[in-house]
């Protein structure tokens, strides 16, 4: 049975379930940091243990980052990818019902381990519907999917809390949020049909590169073919690409991921917002990180479109983005005000921009072990990112202040293209060649 045909516009419907699947996946995880103050208070949480449930959410994620990493490349996506949606947003559910430190950690982390799940089917399935050229774009609408749903659950929070003083109304948000799953995995089911993303459609679509790229492709294929039965991971960590990609995730997560879980209780206790206007910022935060996102994509489009190598353009993307994410040392020193915010704007969109481009040059490395490369980069970038949880939440114990993590945050991502930059080799800008 052959793969059906399929058209342009099916292949960016697609992008459009990965993005709903994203925006439920950040819904699921923005609720604790949207409620935190109230958890806190019911709970009697100090920063540090704060600091402690998202480390244990980071690392729950980069273990599952290596799990589903190895079985995304094994099984039926078309299943597997609904089942782990439907498992993040039962643990979601679950969050709601805890009763103390203990439980919430659990929830947590099971949180953390199947949401991992979400990048590696994801990456998966944009590598093999969408062209090289256009994958930077079908990134970027995967990813604004974050944004979308940050936007959505602060909104969503407000209206399910409202003014409600009563101690339990931070739970009801969790089993709203946790049920929003089971449409999607309907919607998947029907515009995904079985065999749209086997593994030989998958191998097909990969082989494909720049015509200018054949020689070089030759001289890739030589060399691994000379280091013969070599496992494909010690192959892997010859690469120079593949360590300039670890350092670039590592860096690009740190930023994102603390922003993420810290920006609440930094507005509310740092800069002495409401919880009203902190949750409404939260919002227009979010809705600038998405424009950031698409943004991104777009630039890297149209740099290609004028002329610029594929290579290049996203480089020149994600420098900008970076310029703009390093804008937190500005935010740090100023007071509640529109300065303050609009300086957080522009980190937003700085630090969710940088991630299309990392998807892209992470899609370069690999055809046939997708999933367990993106699992890999996933694990390593959660593993070392985590520990600042604990580490932001000490200072702030210790300092009463959130101003110094703010003012050092933002230049993580542009640490990550200088060591990008010095690592990547030249010859292999414009090529499409993969370790498979």
């Amino acid at each position: 049975m052959e793969k059906p045909e399929r058209s342009t516009t099916w292949h960016w419907w697609v992008s459009g379930l990965l993005l709903l699947a994203t925006m439920i996946n950040y819904m699921d995880r923005q609720t604790l940091s949207n409620v935190a103050p109230r958890v806190k208070e019911q709970f009697s949480l100090n920063n540090e243990q704060y600091g402690d449930i998202e480390f244990l959410f980071g690392v729950s994620f980069a273990v599952g980052s290596l799990f589903f990493g190895v079985i995304a490349d094994r099984f039926s996506i078309r299943l597997l990818y609904p089942a782990i949606l439907v498992a993040w947003s039962a643990v979601g559910i679950a969050t709601g019902l805890t009763q103390g430190y203990a439980s919430l950690m659990i929830c947590r982390g099971l949180l953390g381990f199947f949401e991992s799940g979400h990048w590696p089917c994801a990456l998966i399935v944009t590598q093999a519907v969408l062209s090289r050229d256009n994958r930077a774009m079908g990134n970027s609408i995967l990813q604004s999917g974050a944004s979308l749903g940050a936007v959505i659950t602060p909104i969503t929070i407000r209206l399910l809390v409202s003014d409600s003083t009563s101690a339990e109304a931070w739970r009801l948000p969790f089993y709203v949020i946790g049920g929003f799953g089971l449409l999607w995995v309907v919607l998947w089911l029907i515009v995904i049909k079985p065999r749209d993303l086997d593994q030989p459609a998958r191998a097909a679509m990969n082989a494909e590169h720049d015509a200018n790229s054949t020689d070089q492709q030759g001289r890739e294929k030589e060399r691994i073919g000379n280091l013969g039965t070599i496992p494909w991971l010690a192959l892997l960590v010859r690469d120079r690409r593949f360590w300039a990609l670890v350092l670039m995730v590592i860096a690009i997560n740190t930023s994102w991921q603390l922003v993420r879980a810290w920006l609440p209780l930094f507005l509310q206790k740092g800069r002495d917002y409401s919880e009203v206007e902190a949750l409404y910022f939260n919002s227009v935060y979010f809705i600038a990180t998405d424009v950031g996102c698409i943004a991104a994509g777009i630039a890297a489009l149209w740099l290609t479109k004028i002329g610029l190598s594929v290579h290049r353009s996203r480089v020149i993307v994600f420098f900008a983005c970076a310029c703009l994410a390093a804008m937190t040392s500005v935010a740090a020193f100023l007071p509640q005000g529109w300065l303050l915010l609009c300086s957080l704007l522009a980190v937003a969109a700085g630090t969710l921009g940088v991630f299309p481009c990392y998807y892209s040059f992470t899609q370069e490395l690999s055809s046939q072990y997708m999933g367990r490369l993106t699992g890999l980069f996933s694990f390593t970038g959660w593993m070392v990112s985590s520990p600042t949880n604990k580490l932001f939440g000490y200072v702030v114990d210790r300092t009463d202040s959130y101003d110094l993590n703010m003012a050092v945050l933002g230049w993580t991502p542009m640490l990550g293209l200088i060591a990008f930059l010095v690592l990547w080799p030249k010859q292999s800008n414009d090529s499409s060649i993969a370790i498979s």
